[in-house]
């Protein structure tokens, strides 16, 4: 009896460690996946996605998507992929309005595809005046600007340097056997000066 108990314990160890730790049970349910053990994994993303956890719904719908260890359903992919945009997932919200705008395990509708396209532009809007968004935005226009202003001096003085040799070629500055005239703070010097 207590060896039938101690194997018991065993076998629910675990599953009570899986239970402490979530995020471990969640990767662990990927990995399985990944191994090709899919009924595993669809057994632990399943009660999680029906309670309304985008990552597992989102899981659940890419790999009914796609016939990824799961017979291929795309109307239950749009069940998965809706729970999963209900929740403010942005990759499940394009998906889904995609999937609407084409008519993929639904019927096409435009309405519906757009909305769930423009939800998470939508709602996140506030965050373009922000003032961190402000301040950040600004921050990368000066960058912007002043690595420009770099890079055109620079060239400037490419050109610059390429002018004035071909100057004093034109002028019979440059003598052979003798150095090249030099520029020296603003004046033409020759070698010998």
């Amino acid at each position: 009896m207590k060896r039938h108990l101690l194997l018991l314990a065993a076998l629910a160890l675990p599953t009570l460690s899986a239970a402490a730790d979530p995020a471990a049970s969640f990767a662990d349910a990927a990995r399985r996946h990944r191994a090709g053990d899919t009924a595993a994994a669809v057994a632990f993303w399943a009660p999680l996605a029906q309670k309304g956890d985008a990552n597992a719904a989102y899981n659940l719908a890419v790999i009914h998507e796609h016939g990824d260890g799961v017979a291929m359903s795309l109307p239950e992919a749009l069940k998965w992929y809706r729970i999963a945009a209900e929740k403010g997932d942005r990759a499940s919200q394009s998906r889904l309005g995609t999937m609407y705008l084409n008519g993929e395990g639904t019927a096409r509708n435009e309405k519906e595809g757009w909305r769930w396209i423009n939800e998470h532009r939508v709602a996140h809007l506030h965050h373009d005046h922000h003032p961190h968004m402000v301040a950040w935005r600004k921050q990368a226009a000066e960058l912007i600007e002043a690595r420009d202003l770099r890079e055109s001096a620079l060239a400037s003085r490419r050109n610059s340097d390429q002018i004035m040799a071909e100057l004093r070629r034109r002028a019979g500055m440059t003598v052979a056997g003798q150095a090249a005239p030099q520029l020296a703070a603003g004046t033409l010097q020759t070698a010998n000066n």
